[in-house]
């Protein structure tokens, strides 16, 4: 049983969801005390004010909307965006890097209540406690942290529903409808029920922001999105700010079917997991933003930038956000995507997002040294001493193995 003795309130991160509905008088059973339930607004279809007056309904002595909407966009999402981070090939981290503002913001209502301890409802096999408790450390780590997932006797969503029915606590879920989601304005993630058996087709109740390819239009779409400094400012020639810009492109994008994602992820905690992601309007922009970069980048910086993208993922699916390294990656892609401005055609069309033109005012792209027509700027005679330098190390090797002896059992070259 936990003891109650050293915590007289807890400000818990409260979605409405089945584990975080069922925390709640779970806490006041076994810690006492109050519950601050804290609700961060990060572009979830849910309406708030019944999230708050269902924490309430349930126990908690406050509920408090934190809207971070904004912040989320601009300081987690775009810098993510301009990273050309992507874990796993596929997964464009939605979940991942939602959860630092999420445990900021409770941070923030810890201290501005008095409390002396925090709570999440991550279980103890995923990625998320990861993300929420190295946070709590990095802004807070004088706060008591509270996993029940890592307490209690329940071991299934089935033990949760059942507890949620012994306490009278109302949830969406059922014994036959039992996927667990989470949703903010950049995605939503589907995990648990049919979902767990990779070798399924996932069905097709289970997505819920874009078209089957069946049901998408059999006419094209052409959408143009315009970036400055690698940072999305437009849609079809039109400037919107950073929230009715996702939105639309969402709206856009899942028409069409575009986003889609079914992964078995190597989790951080060391096992595979299977997951279905929606991301619309972000598989646009990050489609749209590599094709941007490959007017704008040169080759060296291009390369070294695709190298660390795959670290920059590994960090934010990891959880180490408000790290020095994260920073320091931001700073180089900053300096990077300086000229990373210009437009970019997308054609959609059943489940795809191709390229149908880009343009920029610091495009390296050459018509005259690109053309097969002869030009001055490139003499072709120069490529001859270019191969041989290059080539001199083959050329010697092939020379020099032609005298030594071959180890028994070599085939001769």
């Amino acid at each position: 049983m936990p003891s109650s003795s050293s915590t007289r309130r807890i400000a818990l991160a409260y979605s409405g969801g089945l584990d975080t509905s069922i925390i709640i008088p779970w806490l006041k059973e076994n810690y006492g005390g109050e519950t601050i339930a804290v609700i961060a607004n990060v572009g979830q279809d849910d309406d708030l004010e019944a999230v708050k007056a269902k924490a309430l309904a349930t126990g908690a002595a406050q509920a408090v909307v934190y809207d971070v909407l904004e912040e989320f966009i601009t300081g987690y999402i775009w810098p993510t965006l301009r990273a050309g981070a992507v874990y796993d090939h596929k997964y464009l981290l939605g979940t991942s890097f939602a959860r630092p503002i999420i445990a900021k913001a409770q941070v923030e209502a810890a201290r501005a209540h008095g409390c002396d301890a925090v709570a999440h409802g991550c279980t103890g096999k995923g990625n998320d406690q990861v993300r929420f408790e190295l946070t709590y450390k990095a802004l807070a780590p004088e706060l008591k942290v509270i996993a029940p997932w890592r307490e209690w006797e329940i071991r299934s969503r089935e033990d949760a529903l059942a507890y949620a029915a012994r306490h009278h606590v109302p949830v969406e879920q059922t014994v036959k409808k039992i996927y667990s989601r989470d949703q903010n304005i950049w995605h939503i993630s589907h995990e648990g029920g049919a979902l767990e058996d990779p070798s399924l087709e996932a069905p097709e109740d289970v997505w819920l922001l874009t078209r089957s390819i069946a049901e998408a239009p059999n006419e094209p779409e052409y959408v143009t999105i315009g970036f400055e400094r690698a940072t999305p400012v437009s849609v079809n020639g039109k400037r919107l700010g950073p929230a009715a810009l996702l939105r639309q492109l969402n709206q856009i994008a899942g028409t069409h079917g575009v986003g889609r994602i079914d992964l078995v992820e190597n989790r951080f905690v060391g096992m595979k997991s299977r997951g279905a992601y929606e991301t619309p309007g972000g598989t646009l922009l990050l489609t749209a933003l590599r094709e941007l970069e490959a007017l704008t980048l040169d080759r060296e910086t291009a390369n070294m930038k695709q190298h660390l993208a795959q670290n920059y993922a590994r960090l934010v699916y990891n959880g180490l956000w408000f790290t020095p390294l994260r920073e320091a990656l931001d700073a180089f892609i900053h300096q990077a995507q300086a000229h990373t401005t210009g437009e970019v055609r997308l054609k959609l069309h059943k489940g795809q997002a191709l390229i149908a033109g880009r343009t920029s005012p610091y495009s390296l792209y050459s018509t005259t040294l690109a053309s097969f027509t002869m030009g001055e700027l490139y003499d072709q005679k120069d490529a001859e001493g270019f191969i041989n330098c290059v080539g001199l190390p083959i050329k010697m090797q092939a020379l020099l193995s032609r005298e030594w002896p071959q180890p028994a059992g070599a085939a001769k070259r």
